[in-house]
């Protein structure tokens, strides 16, 4: 097998041969794959009746045709399904489109949910600055791609005299020719059968609306795909863009068409969810294999003003602070080089003379982390020798010069990833890294720059996309499969199964809007903390599905203008969405108070949230609230029941594999039920109980009182599944429990340490919870069904779960005995619900097995029998000494 540098692409044994210079060539060919019921005698379900069409269409080669795009669907919706009853999903007769998820190119651009009529979020930058950073897929007519055709015209004509157009647009703008949004790899278009908030102001929820429809493409291999819509979102068009690719050699193929309608009753989770699965399937995604990751990152205090000295020191720090935090990564960021391109032209005086990255490598590994380093391996500054000495190694444009790889604060040359020369020095650039240098650990930004825009490269008869995937082999083959790679910056269909994890968002700032001289209106790749958190929102859903998601750094330093809200939010997203989870201060400055903010989100469950508005929130795509489900009862796997010393690494990335295989829909594999829990639920230790965790962020720049339903956050029972309309063939036992709710639910917010008890009517009445929330402020809040008879743990202020930092729970007659995970110094109060009946309230209370003391905070009336909910204070030292972390209250 040669290697990767010297090989053409997947395809490169399909050249033609002398013999074949008189084969006839013909048109276009559609392949399908449409999926079967195996037992047809089966009365088919509602994930059945879901199933997705697949289609992909090849070009026979023809050296005479040079291959724009192909245009895989066009037509007009209407997002109006039947369920199995064989009534409508919705109050309406049609159930009109109210938004859409829009997927940007790469790791920065714009991510997520846009509400009909408005516009699609983007750059405040000129093209000249931008362009590049987001410029994925291109047809015809560029961006605005035409939407004309005949078939449209009539059907359009045919849905507007029968759908009710309350919320719509007029009849002239519906009928615009142009399309209104571009959503690359796939879109979203969903219906919440209302344009508008609820009257009591409650938050929309996605589980509240009528049926979507997901399109797209299972993978960005063959070309950079599409989805254009009108502004009405009752016209919609899939194009696989090759712009311009040759067809001499070999087929010219697009990678497989996926369209799927999801009626409402068909998921639990957010509407993607098969295709998201079906996506990781398909590419053999690496979502969970490796663990997880806690570190830091030079970046957001040194920027380029890095040295040996000022690295060594941070990863003392972070040493030292592994009692609090176990820190497993340090990151060498940008600035250790004289310039990009030139990886190995160390900055004079920086880093030790002989061996300086390998010594720097070594020092970090020492401390007990792994090293990691950053690299643009596909980008070189103007003045680099690298541009000097090759400059035929440098894409160009259709008129010839270097084509623009958009501004970073600077311009650099994009690397031609079809020239076998450039293979060659990345692969070079990668082996060195991780072989002779030493590092485990990659970041490997500016991705996009390996397929830039221009006809100007060493072989036009691949694809941009074609280009970029070959490049990655290649960074692949030179790292080695255990190597943890990380892409930023990077086109991200292409890259699912070559990465372990991914940026998902724009780079994050020290401020909340992109800072003056910045525009602050910018929706699209300037650094901010605000388009930090909306992108690893909107894009949570694939984080370990696809990889681990990098939402970039949480900021803890004071150097910043972050309001302590602020950080809180940022942590409790990151918390919540479970991706890496990095640091980048100077930690030796620091504050104590910032610093507890990240221990209390340490460890990482390994467990995504689902947003419940993901595709209905009308706040500039940011969704503002986040569900996980708690649980004693295991459904991951059989050797977890009973046993919580096992490696809970290993288990995520079995039950990881799983789901990419069985919740996508699959040709080899039927689904599973898409009520389960496996993904957005985490395990605790026995006599826990189950709970919800859900968090609600007020994303505007005001004080609010936030509104959403309470039923959509408590735990349900199967019960409640089937009163809610779920068909029964759908439920299993591994829903989320909900016993005991009929004597009310104990709510505990985590930041506030707030007690609350709701009683059940709040449910029967479909009442909202509601918290009055400052500007960019998050709570977080565990509920739990209420048992009247049980002493239950409520929560505790060491672990924004509320239980996993629980190792044992055993609640007697006469004692109750708390054990707590002691791997890690804390210090904090955990709170409990006491049955008065039991006489707790004149309990002894003993902490490290020494007297401790509790205090009576609330007393809630459960189903008429009185009790007491209290708070013990805890220090646990995180040496493992005896009796560290035990808490024991004895009537």
């Amino acid at each position: 097998q040669s290697p990767p540098w010297n090989s053409m692409g997947d395809d490169a044994e399909k050249k033609l041969g002398e013999d074949q210079k008189e084969v006839k060539h013909w048109g276009p060919i559609l392949t399908f794959a449409i999926p079967c019921q195996d037992d047809e005698s089966k009365e088919p379900t509602a994930k059945d009746k879901c199933q997705p069409l697949l289609w992909k269409v090849h070009h026979p080669p023809n050296p005479n045709v040079a291959l724009d795009s192909f245009l895989l669907m066009e037509g007009a919706l209407n997002l109006h399904m039947q369920n199995l009853q064989g009534k409508s999903s919705s109050s309406f007769d049609y159930d009109v489109p109210t938004n859409v998820y829009v997927n940007g190119y790469q790791s920065w651009s714009f991510a997520g949910s846009v509400v009909q009529g408005e516009p699609q979020p983007g750059s405040a930058m000129p093209d000249v600055l931008c362009g590049a950073f987001n410029r994925g897929g291109v047809v015809l007519s560029g961006d605005h791609a035409s939407c004309d055709g005949d078939s449209w015209s009539d059907n359009f004509e045919t849905a507007t005299n029968t759908r009710n157009t309350n919320s719509m647009d007029d009849v002239e703008e519906l009928n615009a020719t142009t399309a209104f949004y571009k959503s690359d790899m796939f879109a979203c278009i969903s219906s919440n059968g209302t344009t508008s908030q609820h009257d009591d102001g409650r938050i929309l929820l996605d589980e509240e609306g009528g049926p979507a429809l997901i399109t797209g493409f299972l993978s960005q291999r063959k070309q950079y795909g599409v989805v254009c819509m009108d502004k009405g979102l009752r016209h919609f068009n899939l194009f696989a863009c090759h712009e311009g690719q040759v067809a001499t050699r070999n087929d010219i193929s697009s990678d497989w068409a996926y369209l799927q309608i999801v009626d409402s009753s068909c998921y639990d989770e957010e509407a993607m969810v098969y295709y998201i699965h079906a996506c990781g399937d398909h590419n053999d995604a690496r979502a969970m294999e490796k663990g997880l990751t806690y570190g830091w990152c030079s970046w957001y205090h040194y920027y380029e003003n890095i040295d040996h000295d000022s690295l060594s020191k941070n990863a003392h720090v972070l040493n030292k602070a592994k009692s609090k935090i176990g820190f497993n990564l340090c990151l060498v960021d940008d600035g250790y080089m004289t310039s990009w391109g030139d990886w190995t032209s160390l900055k004079p005086g920086k880093f030790v003379k002989e061996g300086g990255m390998r010594v720097l490598a070594d020092a970090i590994r020492s401390k007990g982390m792994q090293p990691g380093v950053w690299l643009a391996p596909f980008a070189c500054d103007k003045n680099s020798k690298l541009a000097k000495d090759h400059p035929d190694w440098i894409i160009r444009n259709d008129s010839g010069r270097y084509s623009n790889s958009a501004n970073c604060g600077k311009f650099f040359y994009g690397l031609d990833a079809t020239n076998p020369e450039v293979r060659k020095h990345v692969y070079d650039t990668i082996h060195r890294a991780v072989h002779e240098w030493g590092f485990d650990v990659l970041k490997l930004d500016f991705l996009y720059a390996s397929c830039l825009a221009g006809n100007g490269k060493y072989d036009n008869t691949m694809s941009r996309a074609e280009a970029f995937y070959l490049g990655l082999r290649t960074i692949r083959e030179a790292a080695g499969d255990e190597t943890f790679i990380i892409g930023c910056g990077c086109p991200l269909g292409t890259a699912i199964g070559w990465a372990d994890g991914m940026r998902v968002s724009c780079d994050t700032g020290p401020t909340w809007l992109p800072e003056f001289p910045l525009p602050h209106w910018d929706n699209g790749t300037l650094p901010s903390l605000r388009g930090m958190l909306r992108n690893t929102l909107s894009r949570s859903v694939l984080g370990h599905r696809w990889w681990h998601n990098d939402p970039d750094c949480v900021l803890l330093g004071n150097t910043t203008k972050h309001t302590d809200n602020e950080v809180i939010s940022a942590a409790s997203v990151v918390g919540m969405t479970g991706g890496m989870f990095l640091l980048s201060d100077d930690m030796e400055k620091v504050s104590d108070a910032r610093l507890s903010v990240a221990r209390k989100i340490f460890p990482l469950t390994g467990v995504t949230a689902v947003p419940l508005d993901l595709h209905s929130t009308m706040n500039g795509g940011m969704p503002s609230v986040l569900r996980l489900w708690c649980t004693e009862k295991s459904i991951m796997t059989d050797e977890v029941n009973g046993n919580f010393e096992v490696d809970v690494s290993g288990i995520l990335r079995e039950q990881a594999s799983k789901l990419q295989t069985e919740v996508g829909w699959s040709p080899r594999n039927n689904n599973i039920d898409p009520y389960s829990r496996e993904r957005s639920c985490f395990f605790v230790a026995p006599g826990l109980g189950s709970w919800t965790v859900a968090s609600l962020s007020n994303w505007m720049s005001h004080s609010t009182t936030m509104s959403v339903s309470f039923a959509a956050l408590v735990a349900h029972s199967i019960q409640d599944f089937a009163a809610m309309g779920a068909p029964k063939d759908s439920i299993s036992s591994s829903a989320g429990p909900g016993e005991k709710s009929e004597n009310g639910y104990h709510v505990f917010s985590f930041w506030s340490s707030e007690y609350v008890w709701i009683p059940h009517e709040t449910l029967v009445d479909n009442s909202p919870l509601v918290k009055k929330l400052e500007s960019h402020q998050t709570e977080i809040f565990h509920i739990k069904p209420a048992d009247p008879t049980s002493c239950q743990y409520i929560g505790s202020d060491l672990h924004f779960s509320c239980g996993f930092e629980v190792s044992s729970f055993v609640a007697g007659e006469k004692r109750v005995l708390i054990e707590l995970k002691n791997n890690y110094a804390k210090k904090g109060s955990v709170y409990l619900y006491l049955p008065v009946g039991k006489k707790f309230d004149n309990a002894t209370v003993e902490v490290n097995g020494a007297e401790g003391s509790m205090e009576i905070i609330a007393r809630p009336t459960l189903g008429g029998n009185e009790g007491v909910v209290v708070r013990v204070p805890v220090v646990i030292k995180g040496t493992g000494e005896e009796n560290d972390g035990v808490v024991s209250i004895s009537c």
